[in-house]
């Protein structure tokens, strides 16, 4: 499928602020987190890596997702899409360590995965211990543990740097422009936050979804070992394989739309335009064009004295705090 990604060796704070997010695209970079002592202790086996993260570890619970054999890591809806093929627990982070190593190397084993666990609160002392150097601002180092598994498609909100400090991953990326080609899934009851694609890109149905192969030619793929990091914009689609018997990686997203979700205003336009007689909508659609999409949208109430634009000014507290008024108060 597709071709590889974008690869550097390690970089600076500046760099990666300067050249690497602004270019709206994925970058792998070799060795970025080579220097911590978790990866040292990744690098050794599962009981090493283990024992450095239990060193840490207090009695905080955190989601955990278990999947039988059957499923073969990989967390999805079930067939008739009335569920998943998982349940979800609530378990203390040392119990999963514990418990992950147990099984690291056992045929058949369950399925374990707990996602997004704040090291902060679970394992106090480790970003100190283990500092990324790039600026994310508003990031919190989160952790990502368990053995054999695939985690579908899906995008994120926010940009996202991913560190892989033990076992290996394999990371495939679809551009954004591809989602009317991934069959995007339900967009309310979702695995674990974001909507997923419903194809499996390790086994795609061309029948059923004959579309994909268009995104499998603009797919990107990435094979990261311990100590590497990959850079991955917002709304870009990844899958996400882990294919070791214990696998850690620790992820940084950070805000870039302060309050508002650009995500939340495309369902609130489904609601409220989406239906509407053809005519109508395609009034919408000018005013969205004029206001929001068009090239020259942020001069769309340039002809206003700056004082009378209310909505329209320029980014900034004055215009956050009038539109949070104004969408308070229900208008229009």
């Amino acid at each position: 499928m597709g071709e590889g990604v974008i690869e550097r060796p390690a970089v600076d704070g500046n760099i990666f602020a300067e050249q690497i997010v602004p270019a709206f695209e994925p970058v792998v970079l070799r060795g970025q987190v080579a220097h911590w002592p978790a990866v040292s202790a990744g690098r050794q086996d599962a009981a090493a890596i283990a024992a450095y993260m239990l060193g840490f570890a207090r009695e905080a619970s955190t989601d955990v997702m278990v999947a039988p054999p059957a499923a073969g890591g990989h967390l999805f809806y079930r067939e008739d899409m009335r569920g998943f093929n998982f349940r979800r627990d609530r378990v203390p982070l040392r119990d999963v360590i514990a418990e992950v190593l147990r099984i690291a190397d056992l045929r058949d084993a369950p399925t374990l995965y707990a996602s997004a666990a704040a090291a902060d609160e679970h394992l106090p002392g480790w970003t100190d211990a283990n500092p990324l150097g790039l600026p994310t601002p508003g990031g919190t180092a989160r952790l990502w543990i368990g053995n054999a598994t695939r985690v579908a498609t899906h995008f994120d909100m926010s940009p996202n740097i991913a560190c892989v400090v033990a076992g290996r991953r394999t990371f495939t990326l679809f551009p954004p422009d591809q989602l009317p080609n991934l069959y995007c899934g339900p967009l309310d009851r979702t695995i674990a936050g974001p909507p997923t694609s419903m194809v499996d890109p390790a086994a795609p149905d061309y029948q059923r979804y004959p579309r994909f192969a268009q995104a499998a030619k603009h797919a990107r793929t990435a094979v990261l070992q311990p100590g590497d990091a990959i850079f991955i914009p917002a709304t870009w689609w990844h899958a996400v394989d882990a294919a070791d018997g214990f696998n850690l990686l620790v992820n940084y997203w950070w805000p870039t739309n302060g309050a508002y979700s650009p995500f939340m205003a495309m369902i609130h336009t489904l609601a409220a335009v989406r239906d509407l007689p053809p005519a109508e909508k395609a009034v919408w659609r000018a005013w969205f064009d004029h206001y929001v999409f068009g090239d020259d949208a942020d001069a769309a109430a340039d002809h206003l004295p700056d004082h009378a634009r209310g909505l329209l000014g320029g980014p900034g507290a004055a215009q956050s705090s009038a539109l949070d008024a104004y969408l308070r108060g229900g208008k229009a």
